[in-house]
């Protein structure tokens, strides 16, 4: 593994995403790591002078690798790389708090998470209080001396607002709590986490950090304290990422710089131009002046993302309508992928919620949330012009 410091601490992002974590350079030497396959490996003692490898405890040799390519674009001292998203936030959530403890959480979250917040965790004596980040004071207000964490999203799945980090951080201080981020839309590429005094950087890594929509991953950076913990975690309910997955997801995040640049280009000018098209009632991108929390959003991010957001006059119906007349972008229910893919929250990640719920969140009937992949603009252009023509067409024949 290439541990020169320089490589990290003194080089640019891009550099860190292509050369950390991969071999020395030497005669012989691929230039790639190879896949270990092995779960176990040679160890009689101590005395061996090594640790005690078993792939099950996060320690094979590509598990090893991309946890330092993680950390090193995330400016951490540790990471470690989960069999998903949703384990990376579990064993955070689970290393942090015991019986009695108390959770402070954004209301925006991921449809998951929240049902993990509000349904599982109770049932082990850990508590949450969901507030609403947009109001600076909610967050201190609702710390009490058992709160041990305090979550937020950023930007938020699907709506894509983009809240302040400061007073979460400051409530996370003063109740000496950890403040965790959910960061899976903005990568370390649009916002370093850790520059903002989020203590543990969660991801879910099957989206922009793999990108390629061929694995499940999950991500979380730290200290090297808060990693040992989730870690030990990790080792109880069992999920350590598969070392084929491992290299998967080190071989995407070596292009993330320059797919997240073009990422953010087209998403921009695909929110820009569906702001003109009829039968589009709303499009919700951090990048448009009309998005409530653009000025936050330029001011923290260094891209505005991928993901765009757009609500179809007649609800469902036309949102369905769109859907199954696209051509190039695909219906599926993930993100951040190379190929651009659409999505209906109501049908997939706030399913559970009611319809008044989600309306409450600014998910109404007829939002669709687009993963803005890597293809020619016009391309994308002409196949969302067909597919709302259709949408709108199906209403006037119904």
């Amino acid at each position: 593994m290439n541990t020169d410091p320089s490589v990290n601490g003194n080089r640019g992002l891009a550099t860190r995403a292509v050369h950390t974590g991969q071999p020395r350079a030497r005669p012989g030497a691929p230039v790639v790591a190879p896949i270990v396959r092995s779960s176990t490996f040679h160890w009689s003692g101590p005395g061996d002078g090594i640790d005690l490898l078993y792939s099950r405890y996060g320690n094979n040799p590509n598990q090893r690798s991309v946890a330092a390519k993680i950390a090193a674009l995330e400016g951490t001292e540790d990471a470690l790389a989960l069999a998903s998203g949703m384990a990376a936030i579990s064993m955070t959530l689970l290393a942090a708090t015991r019986t009695g403890d108390h959770i402070v959480a954004s209301r925006h979250l991921y449809g998951a998470t929240h049902a993990l917040l509000a349904h599982e965790l109770p049932r082990r004596g850990v508590t949450t209080t969901f507030v609403d980040p947009g109001d600076p004071a909610a967050w201190r207000a609702a710390t009490t001396p058992a709160t041990r964490v305090v979550l937020i999203e950023l930007p938020t799945n699907p709506t894509l607002r983009v809240f302040d980090i400061g007073p979460a951080r400051d409530a996370a201080r003063a109740a000496n709590a950890i403040l965790a981020a959910d960061m899976t839309f903005a990568t370390p590429v649009n916002l370093r986490a850790a520059e903002h005094g989020v203590d543990a950087i969660l991801h879910s890594a099957t989206k922009y950090l793999g990108g390629h929509s061929d694995l499940i991953a999950g991500a979380v950076a730290g200290s090297a304290e808060l990693i040992h913990g989730v870690t030990k975690m990790m080792k109880l309910y069992g999920g350590s990422i598969d070392p084929q997955a491992a290299w998967l997801l080190e071989r995407g995040m070596r292009t993330l710089p320059a797919r997240m640049e073009r990422h953010n280009r087209t998403a921009l000018a695909l929110a820009q131009w569906f702001t003109g098209v009829e039968g589009v009632t709303q499009v919700i991108h951090p990048g448009l002046p009309s998005h409530p929390d653009h000025e936050c959003a330029t001011r923290m991010l260094d891209g505005y993302g991928g993901m765009l957001s757009i609500v179809l006059d007649g609800g469902g119906e036309a949102a369905d309508a769109f859907c199954a007349n696209l051509a190039l972008a695909a219906a599926a229910p993930s993100l951040g992928g190379v190929e651009t893919l659409v999505s209906q929250p109501r049908h997939t990640s706030h399913v559970d919620l009611s319809p008044a719920e989600r309306e409450a969140l600014g998910i109404p009937d007829g939002f669709v949330r687009i993963s803005v992949g890597l293809e020619d603009l016009e391309d994308l252009k002409a196949d969302f012009a067909q597919a709302v023509g259709a949408a709108s067409g199906a209403l006037v024949r119904g």
